[in-house]
């Protein structure tokens, strides 16, 4: 026989709490230590140990409210969370798009396009009709003529011809041979050689008279346009009268005339007086001045001294 068999029954431990059972055990004793305190204490008491019996129960359901949301099981589709801040955004982008294109169409569009066929026919404001005038015209009344009269083109150098004309009333010398102004004008350069430069002198082939810029020039005899040319290098718009003067064939020059000044063609006839151009300033020229020459049988001559001598009353 074993010494446990001497010794009787045993007596078998208690088997140990959980956790869960040690709470509840531990929650039920302080209850009761809680009302026998209570009902042998004062109200105000009373009042402090039953704070203090909640205060626990106060601190698991708030722990177990806080406690974290199960978590899903693995691999299961997270739901992006639609938050109001999101749909106002995609709201404004809408509402922008929106905005863009109607003032694309109000700007592309002409406003016409808004308009009814009525609204453009129709007058906006309402029209009054008045009495107006009547014309009666008489059976016997003729239709005006309506033929349009025949016209011509007059050039800027035939109205300066038209304008200066002929000036036999102005000349100073009433015969067959005159000065190419019907009044003493100053002059400068002379017939015959002159300085150009410093290395050097030219012959001069006439006389340079200055009465001014625009100042009409007349023919000096009778005789025929053998030339009218612009020379821009040289005489500029110049014209040559060819004469038969005492058996003498002389060509008269006159050059630097203002451009589109003169009105003579080549194979006119021209009478003495007649206009020939205007002083100007082209081809190869220091100011505006008439370059006159004379050519006896082709010999340039000094012109100043044979009008002085051949161009009397």
């Amino acid at each position: 026989m074993s010494l446990r068999e001497l010794d009787g029954p045993a007596t078998m431990s208690p088997a140990p709490l959980t956790r869960r059972e040690a709470r509840e055990r531990e929650e039920a004793a302080r209850s009761a230590q809680a009302k026998t305190i209570y009902s042998s204490a004062t109200p105000a008491r009373q009042e402090s140990a039953q704070s203090r019996v909640q205060a626990p129960e106060l601190h698991s359901a708030r722990r177990q409210n806080s406690a974290p949301p199960p978590s899903k099981a693995p691999g299961a589709p997270r739901k992006a969370p639609a938050t109001k801040r999101h749909t106002g955004s995609r709201l404004l982008s809408l509402g922008a798009l929106l905005f863009a294109g109607t003032l694309l169409v109000a700007v592309s569009v002409p406003a016409n396009a808004f308009m009814s066929d009525a609204s453009v026919l129709a007058p906006s404001v309402a029209t009054t009709a008045l009495k107006g005038q009547s014309l009666v015209v008489a059976e016997d009344a003729a239709a005006p003529d309506l033929t349009r009269d025949g016209y011509s083109v007059t050039s800027y150098a035939q109205l300066l011809r038209l304008k200066y004309g002929n000036a036999g009333t102005f000349t100073a010398t009433t015969g067959a041979i005159r000065w190419p102004f019907p009044y003493s004008v100053p002059t400068t350069d002379g017939f015959g050689p002159r300085d150009i430069s410093i290395s050097g002198r030219s012959f001069h082939n006439g006389v340079d008279f200055t009465p001014g810029a625009g100042t009409p020039i007349y023919a000096i005899a009778d005789g025929v346009v053998t030339l009218h040319a612009n020379d821009y290098g040289g005489l500029g718009n110049n014209v040559m009268i060819s004469h038969v003067i005492n058996g003498q064939n002389i060509d008269s020059v006159y050059a630097h005339m203002q451009e589109d000044s003169s009105p003579l063609v080549v194979g006119e006839t021209i009478k003495v007086g007649d206009f020939i151009g205007l002083v100007g300033d082209t081809g190869t020229s220091y100011g505006s001045h008439l370059h006159f020459e004379l050519h006896v049988d082709k010999v340039p001559v000094d012109p100043f001294a044979w009008l002085t001598a051949n161009a009397v009353n």
